[in-house]
């Protein structure tokens, strides 16, 4: 989940770069089926599918709907939102998840989590209206941030699904079917963005996300976090997303781009804080 949450910063970065060049649509589907190639590539090498993993397939559309649902939005967002902003609104997902996770699987939040989702919760607050107190206090988002923040929210229920649905197969059988599934639902949803896409004049930053998105961003961190889920509670699995807005900040930096304010690198620090406290492995005092 550490090498989940910097792959996952990239796109931030790179998607602000290209979002307004390409339709979300038509970005996600082409990512998709490159991520399919990639991850079924991978999964011939290591000795292909089991029969049991294409027991009830309706399982992988169940959870394509709210991952597709994620990355669309998400794209749509970064049109108008600055990446920093979005990261902070993704860190919102372990709040989600941990209460999904109890709604579908159970997991029980103890006290610790819940200070630490708190205290995390603020701090990406401090981020998204940087440092301004007025806004915090009006919530005054704007157009992207609040169609990010419905992405983040299938992002929450897709991770506790995850654990829900799953019958015995390994992380990389459950991304590669759930790809595929994603990839086939988009190609029906932005046919028409798909053959209105100019795509021989499309400039270089997009096909680099792409790229990103395909390898990194896709195939990458759908099986780590298919991995982390089904050995963590998914508020836990969640928590690492703390990191993002940092590894954010060292993607732009790295691309040039200007320094946060030292406010919201004030809020950075308290999302830290949280990720540290969700760390704590409780279990052995339980026992």
């Amino acid at each position: 989940m550490l090498v989940f949450s910097a792959l996952v910063a990239g796109s931030f970065a790179l998607g602000a770069l290209a979002a307004n060049d390409i339709s979300p649509l038509a970005l996600n589907t082409v990512r998709f089926w490159i991520a399919a190639v990639v991850v079924g590539g991978v999964a011939l090498a290591t000795g292909g599918l089991r029969r049991q993993s294409l027991k009830a397939p309706w399982r992988y559309v169940v959870l394509a709907f709210p991952f597709v649902t994620y990355f669309v939005l998400m794209f749509e967002g970064l049109k108008t939102a600055p990446p920093v902003s979005l990261a902070a609104i993704f860190t919102f997902t372990p709040i989600m998840s941990a209460g999904l996770g109890w709604l579908l699987l159970r997991q029980k939040m103890t006290m610790r989590m819940g200070v630490a989702l708190l205290i995390g919760g603020f701090g990406a607050l401090w981020v998204i209206f940087r440092g301004d107190l007025h806004a915090l206090l009006t919530m005054a988002l704007g157009r992207g941030e609040w169609i990010y923040f419905v992405g983040c929210i299938a992002h929450a229920i897709f991770t506790p699904l995850v654990a829900k649905l799953n019958r015995g197969e390994t992380a990389l059988e459950s991304t590669f079917l759930t790809i595929i599934v994603s990839a086939i639902l988009l190609t029906v949803w932005s046919w028409r963005d798909l053959m209105a896409t100019q795509w021989l004049a499309l400039p270089d930053i997009v096909w680099i996300t792409i790229s990103y998105t395909s390898v990194m961003a896709s195939a990458a961190t759908f099986t780590l976090l298919q991995f982390a889920a089904l050995r963590l509670p998914s508020s836990k699995v969640m928590a690492y997303t703390y990191l993002t807005p940092t590894w954010v900040i060292a993607w732009t930096l790295a691309m040039g781009q200007a320094a946060p304010t030292i406010w919201i690198t004030l809020g950075i620090g308290l999302t830290i804080v949280a990720l540290v406290l969700l760390l704590k492995d409780e279990s052995a005092a339980r026992t």
